[in-house]
């Protein structure tokens, strides 16, 4: 029982430290109440993505069959994987926003995106460590790359959402809202896919899946204080 505690409590940490860390950025705060609503939408999209998936995936590779080429985990990356999740996280995302009296500055799109993404997150790393028999190398190896990932591609959302949203309803900002966070996604499923494709581009890949991380990171840090700006300078000038 003890070790199942342990494990559910690394699932858990790194979305919580991120929701953390995304909430104090935020200069006027969300009510706790849109904060959790958007967490738990985020958790509910588990259960269409995975019937979705397991429908795309039978599809492609048949009953029970699973990607065994660069290609084939090319497009298990992008089809089976990164559009569907990102597809229902935006839904989940448009939902909690279209009514909401508090989604009135440009930061906020992304604070609600990433607890939308970190939501479907938490969910899914529950699913893939609690209950490993190594689960602290699973939970270690998740807590550094995928949580971490689905935070980036939140952000990407997010800053797209708000662009379109406040500053200009363009067909680009439009299409950057699903389209770049998925394209992110995707690549980042499609090298960690091919890590074990072949013996000798391990070490390779592994390095091209850290500098990918790496460029993320400072992706999302210029898009959040790109943000952050722009809400004290609509403030300065109201």
């Amino acid at each position: 029982m003890l070790s199942y505690l342990i494990a559910f409590a690394v699932a858990v940490l790194p979305a919580i430290l991120l929701l953390i860390y995304i909430y104090k950025k935020d200069a006027k705060p969300e009510p706790k109440g849109q904060i959790w609503k958007a967490i738990l939408f985020g958790a509910a999209t588990v259960i269409p993505i995975v019937i979705i998936e397991n429908m795309i995936s039978n599809f492609l590779f048949g009953e029970g069959g699973e990607a065994s080429s660069f290609i084939s985990h090319c497009v298990d990356a992008f089809v089976v994987a990164a559009i569907p999740e990102e597809g229902f996280k935006l839904l989940a995302l448009w939902l909690v926003l279209r009514k909401n009296p508090h989604f009135d500055e440009h930061f906020d799109a992304i604070v609600y995106s990433v607890c939308v993404g970190l939501g479907f997150a938490t969910v899914e790393n529950i699913g893939y460590v609690v209950g490993d028999g190594d689960w602290a190398s699973v939970g270690i190896m998740r807590a550094i790359f995928s949580v971490p990932g689905h935070y980036a591609f939140a952000v990407l959302m997010g800053f797209y959402y708000a662009r379109y949203h406040f500053v200009k309803r363009s067909f680009l900002n439009w299409l950057g809202i699903f389209w770049v966070p998925v394209i992110a996604h995707g690549i980042y499923d499609a090298i960690v896919m091919n890590i074990g494709i072949n013996d000798y581009l391990v070490l390779p890949i592994i390095a091209l899946l850290i500098f990918f991380c790496v460029k993320m990171h400072k992706v999302c840090k210029k898009k959040i204080t790109a943000q952050l700006e722009l809400d004290k300078t609509e403030e300065v000038n109201a």
